[in-house]
């Protein structure tokens, strides 16, 4: 999110939304912490879903997979603990994967507005149709953390800068298309699940960011709805 001062295709389905497990297990920590021998209260969910013998205790080879899980992630601490936040972000992409290539299900991102972009809070997922026919997407996005949370209701793309830099918070905003005030689709170099979210805007990977530049325009139409948890 910043500022609006200037400085300077085919579907996709979920398939891609989660990361290969095993890239996850194997990845190496940004920085090496201890590991911790303490069972946290969702053991046996984060267990499950890293592929783990499920017993509901924690153990060494337990701790390293949820650490590497919380280092892919930016969850901290990454001291391997089966907490709140980790299973959050994982129960978040159960429900993300569990959508299908029908995001739009249950109609609430209108369908007589021709191509428009729909943003899901709740599940943290965007992508464009055009109708009722899905265009691209869905893809897992990042929104507004408490404080910040990412307004919705219905907009349209006012400016795009594909070079944006945000004069409030000075980092770049690349493939920026602002919709509310100083609120855009644009790219990041983090994870979509790392927490607790952005300043208002909705942050893409690269690969969406540009898809979404070469799909959209200026006075597109925009529709945000639900509610991001804890916000």
């Amino acid at each position: 999110m910043g500022d609006i001062r200037r400085r300077g295709v085919v579907a996709l389905g979920v398939t891609g939304l989660v990361a290969p497990l095993t890239l996850a297990l194997t990845a190496a920590p940004a920085q090496a912490a201890s590991c911790t021998t303490q069972t946290g209260p969702y053991q046996k969910q984060v267990e499950k879903f890293l592929g783990r013998p499920v017993d509901g205790r924690q153990s060494a080879g337990d701790c390293r997979a949820i650490q590497a899980f919380q280092n892919k992630h930016g969850i901290t601490p990454a001291i391997g603990y089966a907490g709140p936040v980790t299973w959050g972000v994982m129960d978040l992409m159960n429900k993300q994967k569990a959508v299908g290539n029908n995001p739009n299900k249950d109609g609430a991102c209108p369908v007589n507005k021709g191509r428009i972009a729909c943003v899901n809070l709740t599940l943290q997922l965007s992508w464009v149709q055009d109708g009722r026919r899905l265009v691209y997407g869905p893809v897992p996005v990042r929104t507004g953390r408490k404080g910040y949370a990412t307004r919705t209701g219905l907009k349209k793309v006012y400016w795009r800068d594909i070079d944006h830099v945000s004069t409030v918070y000075n980092v770049p905003m690349p493939y920026s298309q602002f919709f509310d005030g100083g609120q855009a689709f644009h790219s990041v170099g983090l994870s979509m699940w790392n927490p607790p979210g952005s300043h208002g805007c909705v942050n893409m990977t690269t690969k969406d960011a540009k898809a979404y530049w070469s799909l959209l325009k200026t006075g597109d139409d925009v529709f945000v709805y639900g509610r991001k948890l804890g916000t």
